[in-house]
């Protein structure tokens, strides 16, 4: 059986801000250190056979958290990347929503008209993170694999297994920093077991 443990980078500086980051980047606070510790703790009896992780400093970060003191490397993989935020990387959300309404109404409520402004689309997005998604699944017939990424290629994953059209992209859950997603494969049958899961961050502040 093969098993992906996908999650998402820790927060970010700019997550607190509330700025759009894409392929730009932001160094991880002290929470998103400290959940990925957490996380990193509540996996601490599973043995990756492999790491995979978008190129992003914020998710190779987090990658190396969570593997800890195990030998495994973490294979970089650009499709694993978040999308590409164009003209809006690194602005508000608050600028966002006061100069481009309408197209940022559309990037929230329908995925499969938003037109981006210097960026990628969610086809797009789609299209090379199903590329990845595939690669990843030829390499491992079976064992366990940590996949950290992002929150929109995430919910792309999730939407590929669940096969929805992009106009559903953005049904619950939001996947939050270092939410855990887990999914199965057996006998040629894929299950989502964990989606989106928190539980790890209940723990509180991380201790060895």
């Amino acid at each position: 059986m093969l098993t992906l443990y996908i999650t998402r980078h820790g927060e970010t500086s700019w997550n607190t801000e509330k700025r759009m980051q894409g392929w730009s980047d932001s160094e991880l606070t002290l929470t998103g250190v400290n959940n990925a510790s957490l996380l990193a703790k509540s996996l601490r009896d599973i043995e990756f056979d492999a790491i995979y992780s978008s190129t992003s400093n914020r998710s190779v970060k987090t990658a190396e958290i969570i593997r800890g003191k195990w030998d495994v490397p973490i294979t970089l993989k650009e499709n694993l990347r978040e999308i590409n935020m164009g003209d809006w990387e690194g602005k508000t959300i608050t600028y966002i929503e006061e100069n481009f309404p309408e197209k940022i109404y559309s990037f929230w409520n329908t995925p499969h008209l938003y037109q981006p402004i210097m960026g990628e689309d969610f086809f797009n997005v789609r299209k090379r993170v199903e590329l990845a998604l595939k690669d990843i699944i030829k390499n491992h017939d079976s064992g366990n694999v940590l996949i950290v990424t992002h929150s929109i290629t995430i919910k792309t994953i999730l939407a590929y297994f669940k096969q929805l059209p992009m106009d559903r992209l953005w049904e619950p859950p939001f996947i939050h920093d270092t939410s855990l997603t887990i999914i199965t494969k057996k006998n040629n049958q894929y299950e989502i077991v964990l989606e989106g899961d928190l539980s790890h961050r209940d723990k509180g502040i991380f201790q060895n």
